[in-house]
Protein backbone atom coordinates (compact mmCIF):
# COMPACT_ATOMS: atom_id res chain seq x y z
CA UNK A 1 0.00 0.00 0.00
CA UNK A 2 2.83 2.26 1.07
CA UNK A 3 3.97 1.30 -2.52
CA UNK A 4 0.89 2.35 -3.70
CA UNK A 5 0.65 5.42 -2.33
CA UNK A 6 4.02 6.46 -3.88
CA UNK A 7 3.00 5.39 -6.89
CA UNK A 8 -0.03 7.27 -6.43
CA UNK A 9 1.04 10.25 -5.22
CA UNK A 10 3.80 10.90 -7.82
CA UNK A 11 0.77 10.38 -10.00
CA UNK A 12 -0.79 12.65 -8.07
CA UNK A 13 1.82 15.14 -8.94
CA UNK A 14 1.56 13.98 -12.14
CA UNK A 15 -2.14 14.82 -12.19
CA UNK A 16 -1.74 17.80 -10.85
CA UNK A 17 1.35 19.03 -13.08
CA UNK A 18 -0.69 17.59 -15.48
CA UNK A 19 -3.42 19.97 -14.58
CA UNK A 20 -0.97 22.47 -14.69
CA UNK A 21 0.26 22.36 -17.45
CA UNK A 22 -2.96 22.08 -19.17
CA UNK A 23 -3.10 25.09 -17.44
CA UNK A 24 -0.14 26.56 -18.73
CA UNK A 25 -0.87 24.50 -21.53
CA UNK A 26 -4.35 25.79 -22.07
CA UNK A 27 -3.01 29.09 -21.96
CA UNK A 28 -3.55 28.57 -25.20
CA UNK A 29 -7.33 27.02 -24.82
CA UNK A 30 -7.70 30.12 -22.50
CA UNK A 31 -7.15 32.92 -24.99
CA UNK A 32 -10.38 31.89 -26.20
CA UNK A 33 -12.32 32.53 -22.59
CA UNK A 34 -10.23 35.46 -21.85
CA UNK A 35 -10.84 36.93 -25.59
CA UNK A 36 -14.89 35.87 -24.53
CA UNK A 37 -13.90 38.04 -21.65
CA UNK A 38 -12.55 40.86 -22.98
CA UNK A 39 -15.04 40.67 -25.78
CA UNK A 40 -18.14 40.62 -23.70
CA UNK A 41 -16.20 43.57 -21.72
CA UNK A 42 -15.89 45.39 -24.83
CA UNK A 43 -19.47 46.68 -24.94
CA UNK A 44 -18.94 47.93 -21.52
CA UNK A 45 -16.31 49.96 -22.16
CA UNK A 46 -17.58 51.20 -25.68
CA UNK A 47 -20.73 52.32 -24.06
CA UNK A 48 -18.84 53.99 -21.09
CA UNK A 49 -16.63 56.30 -23.85
CA UNK A 50 -19.89 56.98 -25.49
CA UNK A 51 -21.51 58.71 -22.80
CA UNK A 52 -17.96 60.06 -21.80
CA UNK A 53 -17.91 61.19 -25.36
CA UNK A 54 -21.43 62.13 -25.66
CA UNK A 55 -21.75 65.36 -23.60
CA UNK A 56 -18.75 66.26 -25.34
CA UNK A 57 -20.39 65.91 -29.04
CA UNK A 58 -23.43 67.80 -27.33
CA UNK A 59 -21.83 70.84 -26.02
CA UNK A 60 -19.60 71.26 -29.02
CA UNK A 61 -22.76 71.05 -31.38
CA UNK A 62 -24.38 73.55 -28.80
CA UNK A 63 -21.46 76.38 -28.99
CA UNK A 64 -21.30 75.71 -32.43
CA UNK A 65 -24.82 77.01 -32.91
CA UNK A 66 -25.53 79.44 -29.98
CA UNK A 67 -24.52 82.74 -31.82
CA UNK A 68 -22.92 86.07 -29.91
CA UNK A 69 -26.41 88.12 -27.96
CA UNK A 70 -27.40 91.44 -29.78
CA UNK A 71 -28.70 94.55 -28.16
CA UNK A 72 -31.79 96.40 -29.03
CA UNK A 73 -30.88 100.44 -28.76
CA UNK A 74 -33.50 102.78 -28.99
CA UNK A 75 -32.16 106.25 -30.59
CA UNK A 76 -32.53 109.42 -28.03
CA UNK A 77 -32.00 112.82 -29.67
CA UNK A 78 -28.27 114.01 -29.98
CA UNK A 79 -26.83 110.36 -31.10
CA UNK A 80 -24.99 109.31 -33.66
CA UNK A 81 -24.19 106.06 -35.28
CA UNK A 82 -20.30 106.74 -34.31
CA UNK A 83 -21.33 107.62 -30.58
CA UNK A 84 -23.42 104.37 -30.47
CA UNK A 85 -21.06 102.43 -31.79
CA UNK A 86 -18.25 103.47 -29.64
CA UNK A 87 -20.62 102.65 -26.24
CA UNK A 88 -21.71 99.16 -27.72
CA UNK A 89 -17.78 98.48 -29.00
CA UNK A 90 -19.21 97.51 -32.22
CA UNK A 91 -16.26 96.28 -34.03
CA UNK A 92 -16.49 97.85 -37.32
CA UNK A 93 -17.36 100.95 -35.69
CA UNK A 94 -20.44 103.14 -37.26
CA UNK A 95 -20.34 101.63 -40.96
CA UNK A 96 -20.98 98.36 -39.68
CA UNK A 97 -23.74 99.60 -37.65
CA UNK A 98 -25.11 101.04 -40.09
CA UNK A 99 -25.04 97.62 -42.79
CA UNK A 100 -26.69 96.12 -40.17
CA UNK A 101 -29.54 98.74 -39.77
CA UNK A 102 -29.60 100.24 -42.90
CA UNK A 103 -33.70 99.63 -43.29
CA UNK A 104 -34.31 101.29 -40.37
CA UNK A 105 -32.01 104.06 -40.99
CA UNK A 106 -32.67 104.88 -44.55
CA UNK A 107 -30.15 106.19 -47.14
CA UNK A 108 -28.42 108.36 -44.99
CA UNK A 109 -26.25 107.96 -42.24
CA UNK A 110 -26.13 111.07 -40.98
CA UNK A 111 -30.03 110.98 -40.63
CA UNK A 112 -31.24 108.65 -37.52
CA UNK A 113 -33.94 109.95 -35.96
CA UNK A 114 -35.27 109.86 -32.39
CA UNK A 115 -37.37 106.77 -31.30
CA UNK A 116 -35.98 104.54 -33.95
CA UNK A 117 -34.55 100.74 -32.60
CA UNK A 118 -31.53 99.44 -34.16
CA UNK A 119 -29.94 96.06 -33.34
CA UNK A 120 -25.88 96.15 -32.50
CA UNK A 121 -23.95 93.16 -32.60
CA UNK A 122 -26.30 91.04 -35.28
CA UNK A 123 -24.69 90.36 -38.07
CA UNK A 124 -25.18 92.06 -41.11
CA UNK A 125 -27.87 90.83 -43.77
CA UNK A 126 -26.41 90.37 -47.26
CA UNK A 127 -28.00 92.66 -49.44
CA UNK A 128 -30.27 90.59 -51.92
CA UNK A 129 -28.99 90.48 -56.02
CA UNK A 130 -31.46 92.48 -56.86
CA UNK A 131 -30.32 94.92 -54.50
CA UNK A 132 -26.79 94.78 -55.07
CA UNK A 133 -27.29 95.15 -59.18
CA UNK A 134 -29.42 97.78 -58.64
CA UNK A 135 -27.11 99.94 -56.52
CA UNK A 136 -23.77 98.66 -58.42
CA UNK A 137 -21.78 100.33 -55.28
CA UNK A 138 -20.71 100.02 -51.89
CA UNK A 139 -23.34 102.03 -49.10
CA UNK A 140 -22.28 105.63 -49.11
CA UNK A 141 -20.37 107.20 -46.69
CA UNK A 142 -21.72 109.61 -44.09
CA UNK A 143 -19.59 112.37 -46.20
CA UNK A 144 -20.43 111.26 -49.52
CA UNK A 145 -24.17 110.93 -48.39
CA UNK A 146 -23.88 114.77 -47.51
CA UNK A 147 -22.33 115.78 -50.22
CA UNK A 148 -25.00 114.36 -52.39
CA UNK A 149 -28.11 115.92 -49.88
CA UNK A 150 -26.12 119.05 -50.26
CA UNK A 151 -25.48 118.51 -54.25
CA UNK A 152 -29.79 117.39 -54.16
CA UNK A 153 -30.82 120.53 -52.22
CA UNK A 154 -28.43 122.96 -54.64
CA UNK A 155 -30.31 121.38 -57.51
CA UNK A 156 -33.48 121.41 -56.25
CA UNK A 157 -32.84 125.58 -55.27
CA UNK A 158 -31.21 126.18 -59.07
CA UNK A 159 -34.04 124.53 -60.95
CA UNK A 160 -36.33 127.22 -60.60
CA UNK A 161 -33.88 130.16 -62.18
CA UNK A 162 -33.80 127.65 -65.34
CA UNK A 163 -37.22 128.31 -65.59
CA UNK A 164 -37.79 131.94 -65.53
CA UNK A 165 -40.19 133.49 -67.70
CA UNK A 166 -39.16 135.47 -70.63
CA UNK A 167 -39.45 138.81 -70.62
CA UNK A 168 -42.41 140.71 -71.79
CA UNK A 169 -41.83 142.16 -75.22
CA UNK A 170 -42.46 146.01 -75.57
CA UNK A 171 -46.04 147.48 -76.32
CA UNK A 172 -46.15 148.78 -79.70
CA UNK A 173 -48.30 151.53 -80.34
CA UNK A 174 -50.17 152.57 -84.10
CA UNK A 175 -48.96 156.10 -85.26
CA UNK A 176 -52.20 158.12 -84.90
CA UNK A 177 -54.10 159.87 -82.32
CA UNK A 178 -55.46 156.47 -80.66
CA UNK A 179 -52.07 155.42 -80.64
CA UNK A 180 -50.83 158.63 -78.81
CA UNK A 181 -53.09 158.95 -76.25
CA UNK A 182 -52.59 155.32 -75.16
CA UNK A 183 -48.74 155.90 -75.32
CA UNK A 184 -49.27 159.04 -73.20
CA UNK A 185 -51.36 157.36 -70.69
CA UNK A 186 -48.69 154.50 -70.11
CA UNK A 187 -45.82 157.51 -69.35
CA UNK A 188 -48.07 158.92 -67.14
CA UNK A 189 -49.09 156.32 -65.09
CA UNK A 190 -44.82 155.59 -65.14
CA UNK A 191 -44.93 158.96 -63.18
CA UNK A 192 -47.96 159.07 -61.40
CA UNK A 193 -49.69 161.91 -63.75
CA UNK A 194 -53.70 161.49 -63.24
CA UNK A 195 -56.10 161.56 -66.61
CA UNK A 196 -58.20 159.65 -68.54
CA UNK A 197 -58.99 158.88 -72.30
CA UNK A 198 -62.05 160.61 -72.52
CA UNK A 199 -60.45 163.87 -71.22
CA UNK A 200 -57.44 164.09 -73.33
CA UNK A 201 -59.21 162.71 -76.33
CA UNK A 202 -62.10 165.63 -75.46
CA UNK A 203 -59.42 168.37 -75.20
CA UNK A 204 -57.42 167.32 -78.34
CA UNK A 205 -60.03 167.79 -80.71
CA UNK A 206 -60.92 170.89 -79.09
CA UNK A 207 -57.20 172.66 -79.20
CA UNK A 208 -56.46 171.16 -82.63
CA UNK A 209 -58.55 168.75 -84.10
CA UNK A 210 -56.12 166.10 -83.77
CA UNK A 211 -53.58 167.77 -85.33
CA UNK A 212 -49.96 167.89 -84.05
CA UNK A 213 -48.56 170.31 -86.06
CA UNK A 214 -51.17 172.75 -85.49
CA UNK A 215 -49.95 176.76 -84.05
CA UNK A 216 -51.76 179.61 -82.96
CA UNK A 217 -50.64 182.55 -84.33
CA UNK A 218 -53.48 185.28 -83.34
CA UNK A 219 -53.75 185.10 -79.69
CA UNK A 220 -52.12 186.93 -76.83
CA UNK A 221 -49.31 184.39 -76.54
CA UNK A 222 -48.48 184.42 -80.39
CA UNK A 223 -48.30 188.55 -79.80
CA UNK A 224 -45.90 187.80 -77.07
CA UNK A 225 -43.85 185.52 -79.28
CA UNK A 226 -45.30 182.11 -77.87
CA UNK A 227 -47.15 180.39 -80.03
CA UNK A 228 -49.28 177.80 -79.02
CA UNK A 229 -47.87 174.53 -80.27
CA UNK A 230 -49.38 170.55 -80.87
CA UNK A 231 -52.05 168.57 -79.90
CA UNK A 232 -53.46 170.30 -76.69
CA UNK A 233 -51.73 174.13 -77.56
CA UNK A 234 -48.65 174.23 -75.46
CA UNK A 235 -46.62 177.24 -75.47
CA UNK A 236 -42.56 176.65 -75.61
CA UNK A 237 -41.87 177.43 -71.59
CA UNK A 238 -44.88 175.58 -70.63
CA UNK A 239 -43.37 173.16 -72.65
CA UNK A 240 -40.10 173.09 -71.06
CA UNK A 241 -41.53 172.92 -67.54
CA UNK A 242 -43.75 170.27 -67.90
CA UNK A 243 -41.79 168.01 -69.94
CA UNK A 244 -41.39 164.51 -68.56
CA UNK A 245 -38.59 162.69 -69.02
CA UNK A 246 -38.27 159.83 -71.67
CA UNK A 247 -40.46 161.71 -74.11
CA UNK A 248 -38.92 163.90 -76.91
CA UNK A 249 -37.92 167.22 -76.44
CA UNK A 250 -39.97 168.53 -79.58
CA UNK A 251 -42.97 170.36 -78.50
CA UNK A 252 -44.19 169.10 -81.59
CA UNK A 253 -43.85 165.41 -81.01
CA UNK A 254 -47.37 163.93 -80.80
CA UNK A 255 -46.65 162.02 -77.16
CA UNK A 256 -44.16 164.49 -75.41
CA UNK A 257 -47.15 167.51 -76.23
CA UNK A 258 -50.18 165.59 -74.81
CA UNK A 259 -47.46 164.09 -71.61
CA UNK A 260 -46.53 167.94 -71.20
CA UNK A 261 -49.78 169.40 -70.90
CA UNK A 262 -51.40 166.52 -68.74
CA UNK A 263 -48.53 167.54 -66.23
CA UNK A 264 -49.12 171.11 -66.54
CA UNK A 265 -53.30 170.30 -65.87
CA UNK A 266 -52.63 168.32 -62.97
CA UNK A 267 -50.05 171.22 -61.49
CA UNK A 268 -52.92 173.77 -61.90
CA UNK A 269 -56.22 171.99 -62.33
CA UNK A 270 -55.68 168.51 -60.69
CA UNK A 271 -56.16 167.00 -63.94
CA UNK A 272 -56.61 166.82 -67.52
CA UNK A 273 -60.15 165.64 -67.18
CA UNK A 274 -61.13 168.83 -65.34
CA UNK A 275 -59.88 171.25 -68.14
CA UNK A 276 -63.41 172.02 -70.14
CA UNK A 277 -62.34 175.16 -72.18
CA UNK A 278 -58.94 177.40 -72.52
CA UNK A 279 -56.17 176.24 -69.87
Amino acid sequence: MPAQGKHRRPKSVSLSRGIAAVTTGGAVLALPVLGATTASAAPAHAVVAEKAVAPVSVTAQANSVTKPASAKHSVVAGETLSKIARDYSVSGGWKKLYEGNRKAIGENPNLIHPGITLTVGAKAAAPSDAKAGKAGKSAPTADRAASAGRADRSARTAAPAAKAAPAAAPTTYTNDLDGWIKESLAVMAQHGIPGSYEGIHRNIIRESSGNPNAINNWDSNAAKGTPSKGLLQVIDPTFRAYHVPGTSTDSYDPVANITAACNYAADRYGSIDNVFGAY
